[in-house]
């Protein structure tokens, strides 16, 4: 063990924390996500802002607790607005989370994906394919396809920790890294892939866990560890995806201490 690793304590106490600060999050997200994401948020007991225009985005940053940037359906001015919240983001010191969609995919996202960099994102937050396309746009690669499993992206995460505090890529076994360490998230539900947004979600309840977190590593293990948890919840009522979707947002509200000792599965 290390000085990064992180125990099912650690994940308990990000959790007490969260609820007990309801920290605000400003979500730069695609389209598709924009409700299912601020429900979330609220679900898990954390405050949304859905604030992505260039003329207020630098200065919501300011006055946000953690800053989620998704590159699902970006536009120009989304685009640009992420630059600038990010960017504001780092100097206020609040934490950032960049969820690359599609990169390695499509090149002009991917560029995006690359530029945002320089603004040292607390997490990248992606699933193997992406972490895989963003490390290899940086060495002129075309990226990979989606099939891609987390095991094959581990050494393109490791290559992004010098832009990056921490990478956490989805999987089946979420496997989150930091420099010297790599902690591990089982479970879950694979009705999670079945419902479009979950990621994303996931990626803005991690922005909130990292402004409430000693760390971006715990506050990254947390939110994976919530997410989990919860989707586990709510395949207990269901094996359908439309009724998983209602029942995935009151599986958030319902995680506590007692659900995480129970659930989480932590290597």
């Amino acid at each position: 063990m290390n000085a990064l690793s992180v125990t099912l304590d650690d994940i308990v106490a990000a959790h007490r924390l969260l609820r007990d600060r309801n920290p605000l999050v400003q979500c730069l997200t695609n389209t598709v996500s924009v409700q299912f994401v601020a429900n979330a948020l609220l679900a898990a007991g954390a405050a949304p802002a859905m604030v992505d225009n260039p003329e207020e985005a630098a200065g919501f940053a300011e006055i946000a607790d953690a800053v989620l940037v998704n590159l699902g359906t970006p536009t120009a001015a989304q685009v640009e607005s992420s630059r600038l919240a990010s960017a504001a983001a780092r100097a206020a010191g609040k934490p950032w989370v960049l969820d690359p969609v599609g990169a390695g995919g499509l090149p002009w996202r991917t560029q995006v994906a690359v530029e945002l960099l320089a603004n040292r994102p607390s997490v990248i937050r992606a699933n193997a394919s992406e972490v895989m396309g963003l490390a290899g746009a940086e060495g002129g690669s075309r990226g990979v396809d989606s099939s891609a499993h987390v095991a094959d992206s581990v050494d393109a995460a490791r290559s992004l920790l010098d832009r990056a505090e921490v990478v956490a890529a989805s999987g089946e076994v979420d496997h989150i890294f930091a420099q010297g360490s790599t902690v591990k998230i089982g479970g879950g539900s694979a009705l999670l892939q079945r419902v479009t947004a979950t990621g994303c979600a996931l990626g803005a309840l991690t922005a909130a866990y990292c402004s409430v977190s000693p760390s971006a590593l715990i506050g990254a293990v947390a939110a994976h560890a919530h997410v989990a948890v919860a989707s586990e919840i709510a395949a207990r009522s269901t094996s359908r995806p439309g009724t998983f979707a209602a029942a995935f947002l009151d599986g958030l509200d319902a995680v506590d201490e007692s659900a995480l000792q129970e659930l989480v599965r932590l290597d």
